[in-house]
């Protein structure tokens, strides 16, 4: 096997894992458009003992979050920005995941019969305004006043969404809340915490495992009575899914330092892929031997569902790296390529095309959207909103944060 030097700023394989993922979860996310698609493929419920295919995409998603972080950190540090620059650009981040997460968390809850809009409308609407808003303008100084115009009347339209917005019960409307963060919001928590952290510990393996392992043991202590030591730390340190969400995050961030520290040294090779596979052995071991006292459940984020799934998010990454970079086959990816570089266009894209189809009316027969016909039907889709994220790419449209 061929080491991998130098250090790289950019991982192939970390995009092309991201796109799968990103795939996948467009895949799922689709379900509630089928019928008799297989238990096994579906978010299970909150007081099973149990885990669906579904329910395995978030978190791997998370942990690719943090797979980019000691990147992004790194590239940036290499472009001279300061520290607090590079500060300031975690926070604008983490803002825009919660303000585009709060505001589709709302639309879920909206009532149409409340609002001067259709909830379909006040949906697309909100989408227009994530695009004009986080779009990648092009680097033409003599129409900076334009895009910064475009980038105002964005925040102009959310204001205005957020004025017009009625939700909850039709009879007794009430107007926006949290509620939860969603998707969105909830990637931005675990990446605001998890990149502090490696902000603070840099490319200190020893930090950066004690960071991951305090997030174990904080969603731990949520089901663990002994740990009541930490209760102290519980009552003045509030995160996001009781430590679940940012350990899978911080999970691929220990993956990453890893990298970045063997390859400074000697190169990437069959020892760092035995390490990412034995991590992913341990999470396992983790996972199913916590299993017995709480069972597996994505809703209750319990201790086995934080172990399997980053055990399964190790083993994927190190098949990935082992095949995407230093065999270099990676042709393959290349149709879903716009999912794992401009993903959050990606994933807001599906947004539109449901609410324009429910405005007018269509709706595919049934025998098109039940069973295996309806998991192709699914399928395909996903496919088709890559492509779809590929070409208004091409045409100048693409989201970055």
């Amino acid at each position: 096997m061929k080491p991998l030097l130098p250090a790289s700023l950019r991982l192939d394989s970390i995009d092309i894992f991201r796109a799968v993922t990103m795939l996948i979860m467009i895949f799922v996310n689709d379900f509630w458009t089928l019928k008799g698609v297989p238990e096994w493929m579906q978010h299970s419920k909150g007081p099973e003992d149990a885990m669906g295919l579904s329910d395995v995409v978030f978190p791997v998603f998370l942990f690719i979050v943090g797979l980019s972080i000691p990147f992004a950190i790194a590239n940036r540090k290499s472009k001279g920005d300061s520290n607090g620059t590079i500060l300031y650009h975690i926070a604008e981040r983490t803002f825009a995941l919660l303000l585009m997460g709060i505001f589709i968390v709302n639309y879920e809850n909206a009532v149409s019969s409340g609002m001067i809009v259709s909830k379909y409308v006040w949906e697309i609407l909100m989408v227009v305004a994530f695009f004009l808003i986080w779009n990648v303008y092009p680097d033409r100084p003599e129409k900076k006043p334009l895009y910064t115009g475009l980038k105002v009347l964005g925040y102009l339209l959310l204001v205005g969404l957020a004025v017009i917005y009625k939700g909850g019960d039709a009879a007794n409307p009430s107007w926006m809340g949290t509620h939860w963060y969603g998707i969105l919001g909830l990637i931005g928590w675990a990446y605001l915490v998890c990149a502090v952290i490696y902000f603070l510990a840099g490319d200190n393996l020893t930090l950066n495992v004690a960071g991951w392992l305090f997030l174990i043991l904080f969603n731990l202590a949520d089901f663990e009575g002994m740990l009541s030591f930490l209760d102290p730390v519980r009552d003045y340190v509030w995160i996001v899914g009781s430590g679940a969400m940012p350990a899978f995050t911080m999970a691929g961030v220990v993956a990453s330092v890893i990298y970045r520290l063997y390859s400074k040294k000697n190169g990437v090779n069959a020892t760092y892929l035995a390490i990412l596979v034995v991590l992913g052995i341990v999470c396992l071991l983790y996972g199913f031997g916590t299993r017995p006292f709480w069972g597996i459940s994505k809703i209750r984020a319990t201790p086995a569902w934080v172990g399997i799934c980053s055990g399964i998010a190790f083993i994927v990454f190190a098949m990935l790296f082992w095949l995407v970079d230093l065999q270099k086959v990676k042709t393959w990816a290349t149709i879903i390529k716009p999912a794992g570089t401009a993903t959050l266009t990606c994933y807001l894209v599906p947004y539109i095309w449901y609410a324009v189809l429910t405005l007018v009316g269509f709706s595919l027969p049934e025998f098109l959207r039940t069973g295996i016909i309806g998991l192709i039907k699914s399928f395909c889709f996903a496919l088709l909103v890559i492509i779809v994220t590929g070409i208004i790419n091409r045409g100048g449209i693409r989201l970055k944060i």
